[in-house]
């Protein structure tokens, strides 16, 4: 009789070994991944970090160079003295992933949109970071003879990378994350980085409940499953996370979020805040000792939001509250559907250009809040009292008269602008401060503000109407156009108020001698001639600044003029500081005519309207190939 060969089969575990706590985890290359992840994001930051550093040391000694120089001597600055950056910037660091479109939104319809595009060098950091993710969870040891320890294997590496992003979810969606100021990277890039973060911890949660789940099934079928849900706290709080994770991707996506933000908002940091609680109970629950490795990880996170939550009570508290109760706010509707708005600040609060704030009003939705761009800023005394030492500049008095030919044959007198940088800084114990902006009405909570304001103004015949409001702020601010000798300010309707801040810093520094400022260029779009009255007295102001004629020019134009538009514009027709336009600015030509007059290094800024940003962009991209050194800098609130 033949002998018959016999192949021993290899021993299996229980599947209920693979349905719970470690078992079948690689925990050893769980919390390799785990590292190689926290490097790449410390990698990138410290990379930044360096580049960063090296900007700001440059500005800093063209602007001490530069500063006490005139145009002409500006030359060096001018040129480009690393010939692959303009080439970089045009094609990596400015570019967007196609020809033009990155602010401007993509809508089907004026209900229906998908939100915005990311740069290049934006898209290549985070198909980077999601395709190390996607790599990690994948790699697994598929040698293994029983698929349950792959699924379990599985389980582990996407629960653990789940948890590992938390941390950078986190800090990414916070109003105060440090890394905005010591990296200079807005927060609108933040909020995009947040958005893909989410996405991919949601989907790496989805892959660690259904790979437990198809064990569970396997080992006792879904009778099993529902008794664990509802006498397994570990289970439980794993499953309604999961299932929270879900309802905030979904509410998430673009056309939701957009046509209901205010509601997604408030519902997103529920859901957050479940979230959070869920984890954090199921790492602790677990039949392991002291808990699932994460634990540590997940508590961070938790004291980190919650840490963030008390930091903007607080701050809204110092900034806005007193003895009288919250601060007051005079809202004034103006044509174009807009509101000005001012807040008196109980105390005196250090409010750098190009900064925004978050406005919160007791009697028009208290639970929301929304940012906007800081306008103007008036320090005053205390009680009205008077300051112990004389200063330059004394304290603002309105205007007298208005149109804006008296904004074109403005003398250069005495300056009468507001105590401000360091003179009002030395004083600050015995200020307080008043902050303004122009918050166009759109829908919900501005268009609500804008209504109210101007309901009472038409029943009582009044100008103005006064709430109580929370500010909350100031953020950003990490631009400086000290060191450029020529500063273009491209605004679009509202966004006029993040250039203002700019236009009367610079005019100031160029009198002082601090900036290295020797021309400025206010670019404004606006729709109806009207618009002009919501930045009136401030304008009036800066056309009174001293030595602003010879640096300031600014060219308004108005997409759909009126008679009074065309009177004023023969008025305004002599002046070389004003001048106004009908119809829409060619971007590419006013920059490359900026540039072929161009006085030292040029920074091109730009806040309004996604499709003029983008205009704006793509005209700057066009120029970086002469070699001259032109920046770029966007400010948007994109959600």
């Amino acid at each position: 009789m033949a002998a018959t060969a016999t192949t021993a089969e290899p021993t299996r575990a229980p599947i209920s070994d693979y349905d719970t706590g470690l078992g079948g985890v690689n925990q050893v290359q769980n919390m390799l991944f785990k590292d190689m992840l926290w490097w790449s994001l410390g990698i990138v930051a410290l990379t930044i970090l360096c580049i960063r550093l090296i900007e700001i040391s440059w500005s800093q000694l063209r602007l001490v160079s530069a500063m006490s120089r005139p145009a002409a001597f500006q030359t060096y600055w001018r040129k480009a003295q690393w010939s692959h950056m303009p080439w970089i910037k045009k094609h990596f660091t400015y570019a967007p992933i196609g020809a033009k479109r990155h602010n401007r939104e993509i809508r089907f319809s004026s209900a229906f949109n998908i939100g915005t595009l990311p740069t290049r060098l934006q898209a290549v950091l985070l198909f980077g970071y999601l395709l190390s993710n996607f790599t990690y969870m994948l790699f697994l040891d598929y040698s293994q003879p029983d698929h349950w320890a792959i699924l379990a294997e599985l389980r582990g590496r996407s629960g653990t990378l789940a948890a590992v992003n938390l941390v950078p979810l986190m800090i990414f969606a916070t109003r105060n994350n440090p890394l905005i100021r010591l990296l200079r990277i807005s927060f609108d890039t933040y909020n995009l980085l947040h958005r893909w973060l989410g996405r991919m911890v949601v989907f790496e949660s989805l892959v660690h409940t259904v790979a437990w789940l198809a064990v569970q099934l396997a080992d006792g079928g879904w009778a099993s499953v529902g008794y664990k849900l509802v006498h397994d706290r570990f289970i439980a709080s794993g499953m309604v996370g999961t299932f929270a994770f879900i309802i905030l991707v979904v509410i998430s996506l673009s056309p939701i979020r957009h046509a209901f933000y205010e509601t997604f908002l408030t519902t997103h940091i529920m859901l957050a805040f479940i979230i959070l609680i869920c984890v954090w109970v199921h790492c602790a629950t677990s039949a392991i000792a002291g808990g699932l490795p994460q634990l540590p990880w997940v508590v961070a996170v938790v004291l980190l939001w919650m840490a963030e939550r008390v930091y903007r009570v607080v701050l809204n508290a110092y900034r806005s509250w007193s003895r009288n109760g919250l601060a007051d706010a005079v809202v004034e509707p103006m044509a174009g559907d807009c509101s000005r708005v001012t807040i008196h600040l109980p105390r005196y609060v250090d409010v750098q250009p190009g900064t925004h704030a978050y406005l919160r009003f007791a009697d028009i939705n208290p639970w929301e809040c929304h940012p906007f761009s800081i306008a103007w800023v008036k320090h005053t005394p205390l009680n009205g009292g008077l300051l112990p030492t004389t200063e330059k500049r004394q304290l603002y008095t309105p205007a007298k008269g208005s149109g804006v030919s008296s904004l074109a044959t403005s003398s250069s007198s005495p300056s009468t602008a507001p105590l401000t940088g360091f003179n009002a800084s030395k004083q600050g114990h015995l200020l307080r401060t008043s902050v303004s902006f122009v918050i166009g009405a759109q829908t919900g909570f501005t268009r609500k503000l804008y209504d109210r304001a101007n309901q009472y103004c038409n029943e009582y015949r009044s100008r103005s109407t006064t709430f109580k409001a929370l500010f909350e702020g100031p953020y950003a601010g990490h631009h400086s156009l000290d060191s450029y000798g020529h500063a273009v300010l491209v605004a679009g309707a509202t966004g006029i108020t993040h250039q203002i801040s700019y236009l009367r810093h610079l005019i100031e520094g160029y009198a002082d001698g601090t900036v290295a400022t020797r021309r400025i260029t206010l670019v404004w779009v606006v729709r109806d001639y009207e618009a002009l009255e919501w930045v009136r007295p401030w304008m009036d102001e800066v056309m009174r600044m001293p030595q602003r004629h010879e640096i300031l020019q600014v060219r308004i134009f108005v997409t759909r003029p009126n008679q009074a538009f065309q009177a004023a514009q023969l008025g305004s027709s002599a002046s070389r500081t004003v001048q106004l336009h009908s119809g829409r600015p060619n971007i590419p030509v006013l920059v490359r005519k900026e540039v072929a007059e161009q006085a030292g290094a040029m920074c091109v800024t730009v806040c309004g309207p996604g499709a003029l940003a983008d205009d704006v962009r793509a005209a700057v991209r066009d120029v970086l190939d002469e070699g001259t050194v032109v920046d770029f800098i966007e400010e948007s609130f994109t959600w």
